[in-house]
């Protein structure tokens, strides 16, 4: 039995520490360095360095730091750094050797402001089309949907003040960081160099669906960072992070960041354009599934005008859950431009929204409703029920029909099963739910990262699947073409088996 001494004195020196032979054939990392291509970091890069001063580190270490941050899900970036000297497939991931310095973890941070969000946006949409080239992305159905980011700052960082104040504030914060360096220029994410017929990507200003609290409220931490509600129902401050995903292998072919007040029905065009200028793909027959917060009449009318169908829960759906007659229920009479409720009483119009290419029609004697015995499943507002009722309402009533089709359903069902694992994967491997950083360009940075990450371990996944699927299509051919002798062979004019073999241009290829 043989035992440790108590004291044990250290060697001066160590030879033959190869820290190729002390990682494992099959280590992720392994594949991972293989397939992550960082070719184009230097090159994006280097005007963001003088030509005098101190030497930086290689920007191609300082991505993959950063990847490794999300790819395990390090609590911080000061824990990476403590963690990566015990580490040795770290160290062998980023080229490093057993007596090399590590660096200090405000390399990150520096690298961030000075960079901004292109090298990471660029980092994305590489591993979207590495993916398209490997077959995992299919582009006939896409899945749309939406999770809230909580952010790095507490409720009690709130303040309450007028409209012009919290609107003031926000500005000069953007202003501070212009000053200090730490907000780069917006970045758009770049098109595929295949895709010059596609439009545009999604701009970077969202458009907000402004709520009274966050007119009122900010944060003194993170004011970018707004009010809304979560799935428990307490109001948080938060971001928004909404994604595309293929249906195919579930790649992520759209990414982008929001406040956390922001609208998903708003977000749906853009992340189409996104899509389309990532992937380069040119599908006939293109379908987008998502919940009734995507079900607009613009999504609906910009989805027809594109092509698309748009499989899209109508929301409509949401007042029949809460008992409410929806805008199908009231029958138009075009003669007089007006509507017939269930219980036989007119609509008149009331107000039009020619922005929002939009009627709005209400009851023309309050009493109608007030004693109508349908009140309780129709409204519960003092001046009576009011309908918003689009001009194109035609085209949209075929639209929601070919939603609520059995195809719909089967897209939506797909679409449950596709992005909640898609965020479930996200939340418990890659710490999605919470923001590590403060401010909306840093928060796309997280996005970003984390959506290549996952597109990088389907690829993986899918590279070292490939040669047991290739030999399992063999062993099925033969199976069958076995069979397929065994039958001839009763024939009068009989074929031998090795002539089957020899002949078939699949086995021989």
């Amino acid at each position: 039995m043989g035992m440790m001494p108590e004291q044990r004195q250290p060697e001066f020196f160590s030879y033959r520490i190869d820290l190729e032979r002390r990682i494992r054939a099959d280590h992720p990392l392994r594949q991972l360095k293989a397939t992550l291509d960082l070719s184009f970091v230097i090159p994006q890069v280097k005007d963001s360095y003088g030509r005098c001063g101190h030497t930086s580190l290689d920007p191609r270490v300082i991505v993959k730091l950063m990847f490794l941050l999300f790819y395990y899900d390090v609590p911080s970036e000061r824990e990476l750094i403590a963690q990566l000297p015990e580490r040795l497939d770290w160290l062998w991931f980023l080229d490093f050797d057993l007596e090399q310095e590590t660096p200090h973890h405000s390399v990150l941070s520096k690298a961030r402001a000075r960079w901004g969000g292109e090298v990471f946006a660029t980092l994305f949409t590489r591993s979207v089309e590495q993916c398209v080239q490997a077959g995992l992305v299919d582009g006939r159905l896409l899945h749309a949907d939406s999770t809230i980011i909580k952010a790095n700052a507490s409720k009690e960082s709130v303040v309450k003040s007028s409209p012009e104040l919290v609107e003031a504030l926000r500005k000069a914060y953007q202003k501070e960081e212009h000053k200090l360096g730490e907000l780069p220029n917006v970045v758009e994410l770049p098109a595929s160099p295949a895709a010059e017929a596609a439009p545009a990507p999604c701009p970077n200003q969202p458009a907000r669906q402004a709520g009274l609290v966050n007119e009122t409220h900010i944060s003194s931490t993170d004011p970018e960072a707004e009010l809304a509600r979560t799935e428990a129902g307490n109001s948080e401050l938060s971001y928004k992070e909404h994604r595309m995903v293929d249906d195919a292998h579930g790649v992520i072919t759209a990414v982008t960041a929001t406040p956390g007040s922001v609208g998903d029905a708003s977000q749906l065009p853009g992340l189409i354009q996104q899509h389309r200028a990532t992937t380069a793909l040119k599908v006939d027959c293109l379908t987008v599934a998502g919940d009734h917060h995507y079900g607009s009449a613009d999504n609906y009318l910009y989805c027809a005008e594109q092509g698309i169908r748009a499989h899209l829960a109508p929301t409509s759906a949401q007042l029949k859950a809460r008992d409410q007659f929806p805008v199908e229920d009231f029958i138009y009479d075009a003669h007089a431009d007006r509507l017939r409720c269930p219980a036989g009483h007119y609509l008149v119009l009331h107000q039009h929204r020619e922005a929002e290419q939009t009627k709005v029609y209400l009851i023309e004697e309050v009493e109608h409703c007030r004693q109508c015995p349908l009140q309780k499943d129709c409204t519960s507002a003092k001046q009576g029920r009011s309908v918003a009722r689009h001009v194109q309402s035609q085209l949209l009533k075929q639209l929601r029909t070919e939603a609520r089709s059995p195809a719909g359903r089967y897209s939506r069902k797909r679409r449950k099963h596709v992005m909640e694992g898609s965020f479930a994967d996200a939340a418990n491997n890659h710490g999605i739910k919470r923001s590590r950083w403060r401010g909306l360009w840093r928060q796309r940075i997280q996005g970003w990262l984390i959506a290549t990450v996952q597109n990088l371990r389907l690829l993986m996944r899918r590279v070292s699947q490939s040669p047991r699927k290739t030999e399992a299509k063999v062993q099925v051919q033969l199976t069958l073409l076995e069979q397929t002798s065994l039958k001839l062979l009763h024939c009068r004019h009989s074929v031998p088996i090795q002539h089957l073999i020899l002949g078939s241009g699949k086995l021989t290829n």
